[in-house]
C-alpha cells in the first residue's frame, strides 16, 4: 500500500490472532514514521522499500466483545483514530427494500416490520440462535418480495405478515410462540386468519412416503421440519440445526436429501458428513507449508474442490456435524454470509 500511494481497508481486523496483530503495529508504524518524515523510503524489518509521495493509508473495522476476537494490543491502537458509528434507522431501509421488492403501502408496512422486530428483541427470550438485526431483516424482505411478484393482488400486508410468520417460525422456541403469534396478529389482525400458511401437499406426501420407507414415523412435526428446512435453504445457501440430541436433525436433512432425490425435486442430492471436532483446524480448511510454502488442502477445501468440479448442476452439501465453537466456525464466517 505504501509503495503504491494505496488506501486500504482491513474487515474485521481482531479476528486476527494477537501475535499477529502486534507484528503488524511494528511495520504500519515504520510506515507512519516515514510519512511523517516525508522520506521517500521506509524502513521494515531491515529491508528499504519505496514510499509514494502521496504516502498510504488504512482503515481498520472490528466488532468488540464478540466470541472469538481479541483485544487490539496497545501498540497497534496509538497508530489508529477511532471512529464510532451510529446504529442505522432500520425503518428507513426497511422502507426502502420494501419499495425496492415492489410494494406500494411500503411507509406504513415498514413501521409494523421494525415494531415487531423491536419487540421481539425486548420480549423473547435470549437465545444464540435468535437474530433480528439487518442481515435476518434483509432475508425476510427477499421472501416477501418473491411473495409479491408470485400474488400481486394479494393484500401487501398480508403477504409481508405471511413471509415474516412463515420464515421465523422454524427458529422460534416453544415458550416463545404464544408471544410471537400474538405480536403477529396484533400488528396484522385484518389478514391473520385470511392468509394461512402456503402449503405443497403434494411435496408433503412425498417427504410422509420417503419417512416411512425408512422406518421413521411421519407425524406433522415431523414433516414440518422437512418442509422448514426447503424453506431455509431457499433463501439461504448456509443454514444450522441446533437441538438437543434426538431432536431429529440428522433425520430431517437426510429425509430431505432423499426426497429431493427420489421425487426429482431438485435432482440427486450428494452430501458429505464431517465432524469437525474430531480434526484440527488446519486439517479442517488446509494450510500452508512455512518450509515449502506450498498449500496442502484440509478436507473441506478438499471436498468442496471435489464436489465444485463435478459437472451437474444438483444439489450438493457438506455437513459440518459437530459441537460449534468459535475456534472453527469463526473461519466459515466469510463462505457463510450472503
Amino acid at each position: 500500500l505504501a509503495s503504491a500511494g494505496a488506501w486500504g481497508c482491513f474487515d474485521e481486523y481482531n479476528r486476527l490472532l494477537a501475535e499477529v496483530l502486534s507484528v503488524n503495529s511494528i511495520q504500519y508504524k515504520s510506515v507512519l514514521d516515514a510519512i511523517r518524515a516525508k522520506t521517500d523510503t521506509f524502513r521494515m524489518e531491515g529491508v528499504d522499500y519505496t514510499l509514494h509521495p502521496d504516502g498510504c493509508m488504512a482503515f481498520i473495522t472490528m466488532n468488540p466483545g464478540y466470541l472469538g476476537r481479541t483485544e487490539l494490543p496497545e501498540s497497534l491502537k496509538v497508530l489508529f483514530r477511532p471512529v464510532t458509528v451510529m446504529v442505522p434507522d432500520m425503518q428507513m431501509i426497511m422502507e426502502n427494500m420494501l419499495m425496492a421488492e415492489g410494494y406500494t403501502t411500503a411507509n406504513t408496512l415498514a413501521k409494523k416490520f421494525f415494531t415487531l422486530y423491536r419487540l421481539l428483541k425486548d420480549l423473547l427470550s435470549p437465545q444464540m440462535h435468535y437474530d433480528w438485526g439487518l442481515r435476518a431483516i434483509k432475508s425476510v424482505l427477499v421472501v416477501a418480495g418473491t411473495f409479491k411478484r408470485a400474488e400481486p393482488d394479494q393484500p401487501e400486508g398480508g403477504l409481508l405478515m405471511r413471509a415474516l410468520r412463515d420464515f421465523n417460525l422454524p427458529k422460534i422456541v416453544e415458550d416463545d410462540m404464544v408471544v410471537f403469534m400474538g405480536l403477529i396478529k396484533d400488528l396484522w389482525p385484518d389478514v391473520f386468519d385470511s392468509m394461512p400458511r402456503k402449503r405443497n401437499y403434494e411435496f408433503e406426501g412425498l417427504v410422509a412416503a420417503v419417512a416411512k420407507q425408512s422406518h421413521l414415523q411421519a407425524s406433522d412435526y415431523f414433516v414440518q421440519n422437512v418442509v422448514d428446512l426447503q424453506d431455509l435453504l431457499d433463501i439461504r445457501h448456509c443454514v444450522f440445526e441446533i437441538g438437543s440430541s434426538g431432536n431429529n436433525k440428522t433425520k430431517t436433512w437426510e429425509t430431505l436429501a432423499k426426497v429431493w432425490t427420489k421425487g426429482g425435486v431438485r435432482g440427486k442430492t450428494t452430501f458429505r458428513d464431517i465432524n469437525p471436532k474430531a480434526i484440527t483446524p488446519n486439517e479442517l480448511y488446509g494450510y500452508v507449508n512455512m518450509a515449502t510454502r506450498e498449500w496442502k488442502d484440509g478436507l473441506l477445501s478438499s471436498t468442496m474442490r471435489e464436489m465444485a468440479n463435478q459437472p451437474d448442476t444438483n444439489p450438493k452439501w457438506i455437513i459440518l456435524d459437530g459441537d460449534l465453537d468459535a475456534n472453527w466456525i469463526e473461519n466459515m464466517n466469510s463462505v457463510m454470509d450472503d
